[in-house]
């Protein structure tokens, strides 16, 4: 009996170490981003790092509710979950707060909750419920059709909200149908896609649609046994109309902010003057915070030293640029620590996926594993500059209580799925 009641209480502990290595090292740096040289006083809602405190300990409850759970039942009412969360999420058109210009947050009191943050588990819990039901074969259109609208829906949603940001993390599923058997020319067609968008931002629309037309025929020529001529122009046709389709929807439908954040990505500003004014302007969060970065050095300027970080030349630095005060306090080595902890979660994670006996956690481990690489990729592109301006934070790390507890709900549900493998006979 004692040996049945043990086993119930194994976990992975190396992803529960990880975890909490990331948010105890985050917690840190939200300290150093947010206080203000006072006295400090780690539990007051005053302050960032106070409220962080709270946050954290709110988690621990989450974590113990989670793992009370019996496994079966996220994969038994993960298309309730789903269901809630999206009303959640329609539910914000009708009682949503506007913060910053996106209306994604529900205010109870003095706090807020943001449901988009909670959509990202619903989802990868709905995609593995479809994906691993009997019926399901990804190969099928009809099937690959039903798993994209579980997904479009949150992304439309969010998007919809103004929440640029959330929407493109959705696009973390990607990996996980990849997975589970997406036909490969998926990826073909998105990466072309992506490349092909590039050329015609950074060097017009004619020279990206020639370029993509002598590839093509060079590809035809040497395959006329797998490709037809009318293909070959087919293709052709589709990237001219692709090309000229960006140029049109940068020109035309994005908003200034936008145009700007992405021009300068691309170095597509030439007038030193103009890039001079983006830096003092919409880009001066990211200047600033590529400062903090390299003022850093080698081994940092020590916590709570960095001056770019102690006299709030970065905005906000607390939640998404979080990343700048590592860079400045703690140098290439805190940075290098936290890219390290960051890979072995998700490699640990991957592990763990294709470990498990059942496709339904083994699908929701990999989009697990997606939607926090999506994260944290695109957050550490975004405050070196590699990657265009970019509302998102670093998971566990950037301050606000949606996101830990969000990320904590999608990591947690996983180990639990994991200590059923572990815990059967």
């Amino acid at each position: 009996m004692v040996r049945d009641t043990n086993r119930h209480f194994k976990f992975d502990w190396i992803t529960i170490i990880l975890f909490f290595l990331l948010v105890g090292f985050g917690w840190l740096n939200i300290l150093s981003a947010s206080h203000t040289g006072t006295d400090i006083d780690y539990f007051t809602f005053s302050q960032p790092y106070g409220k962080q405190s709270i946050f954290i300990l709110l988690t621990f409850c989450i974590i113990i509710v989670i793992l009370g759970i019996e496994a079966k039942f996220y994969e038994r009412f993960s298309s309730i979950i789903y269901l809630v969360s999206m009303l959640s999420l329609v539910g914000l058109f009708i009682f949503g707060k506007n913060v910053n210009g996106a209306t994604s947050w529900y205010a109870i009191g003095s706090m807020t909750l943001q449901p988009s943050e909670f959509a990202k588990a619903a989802t990868a819990l709905a995609v593995a419920k479809q994906i691993s039901d009997l019926n399901t074969n990804i190969n099928n259109i009809k099937d690959q059709i039903q798993t994209f609208i579980i997904i479009i829906i949150p992304a439309l949603l969010v998007l919809l909200q103004n929440d640029t940001g959330s929407t493109i993390v959705y696009g973390a599923f990607f990996f996980v149908l990849y997975r589970e058997g997406l036909p490969k020319y998926y990826l073909s067609i998105g990466v072309s896609v992506i490349i092909l968008s590039v050329l015609a931002l950074k060097f017009g629309a004619l020279t990206a649609s020639i370029i993509a037309s002598i590839l093509i025929l060079g590809y035809y020529y040497f395959n006329r046994k797998k490709v037809t001529l009318f293909q070959a122009l087919f293709v052709i046709l589709i990237s001219t109309g692709l090309s000229y389709g960006v140029k049109l929807f940068y020109d035309g439908i994005l908003k200034p902010h936008q145009q700007d954040r992405i021009s300068l990505w691309l170095r597509l500003e030439k007038d030193p003057d103009k890039l001079e004014a983006m830096k003092r302007t919409f880009a001066y969060n990211l200047n600033e915070s590529e400062k903090a970065i390299r003022s850093g050095g080698f081994s940092g300027r020590g916590f709570m030293e960095g001056t770019r970080t102690t006299g709030k030349f970065v905005p906000e630095q607390h939640t998404d640029y979080i990343f700048s005060t590592v860079g400045e306090e703690w140098g290439f080595l805190g940075c290098s620590f936290v890219v390290i902890l960051f890979i072995l979660l998700l490699l640990r994670i991957l592990h763990l996926a294709e470990l498990q006996k059942s496709q339904f956690s083994r699908v929701y481990g990999y989009g697990v594993a997606a939607i926090i690489f999506i994260h944290f990729l695109i957050n550490v592109g975004m405050v070196m500059g590699l990657i265009p301006t970019i509302g998102i934070p670093l998971p566990l790390f950037s301050y606000g209580g949606s996101g830990l507890w969000a990320f904590t709900i999608l990591i947690f549900i996983f180990i639990k799925l994991d200590s059923n493998r572990i815990n059967e006979w």
